[in-house]
């Protein structure tokens, strides 16, 4: 079962306004989000590889609201348990992991190599290399995204990389 998400009175409010400065993009999606529609029939309606992304900065920005689908029956989150975020970082752990952060740096530089080059993220992978913690390599985390769907092979493959990622950042 996949996660379903529906419009927040925000999101109804630009689709009717269009006050929010979303991209073209980003409102396609708000307008098929309908509180019916899993991630995967939007996926396969909308034909995007950055569908995840999308979904998250819409969340985030308050636009829709994930759901729950339990025995067939959606029904909004309210007091019940939540789901987390598409896009949430999962919770440190206390003290520093030196391991888990070299792991995320080398994935972040690894994957910036392979997808867009050397030359053209010359810049963020000396940014990713210099950050001093976890939180720095969250910071840039936007950048590296928009950075691997930008690259042809990347946006094929960015889902799972953001999954890979999301594991030890």
């Amino acid at each position: 079962m996949g996660a379903v998400f529906t419009k927040t009175p925000r999101g109804h409010e630009e689709i009717a306004n269009k006050a929010g400065g979303l991209t073209p993009r980003q409102r396609r999606v708000l307008i098929m989000v309908d509180g019916k529609r899993t991630v995967d029939d939007l996926r396969s309606m909308l034909q995007a590889d950055d569908l995840q992304h999308t979904l998250g900065l819409l969340e985030e920005d308050g636009y829709i609201q994930i759901m729950a689908l339990i025995n067939g029956v959606t029904k909004a989150l309210g007091t019940q348990t939540a789901l987390p975020s598409i896009t949430a970082f999962e919770a440190l752990p206390a003290g520093d992991d030196p391991l888990r952060l070299q792991q995320a740096r080398n994935f972040m530089m690894n994957t910036l190599n392979v997808f867009v080059g050397a030359l053209g993220a010359s810049s963020l992978l000396e940014r990713i290399e210099n950050a001093d913690g976890h939180e720095r390599l969250r910071e840039l985390y936007d950048e590296w995204y928009h950075a691997i769907v930008m690259s042809r092979e990347g946006k094929r493959e960015a889902e799972a990389l953001r999954t890979k990622l999301l594991k030890v950042i």
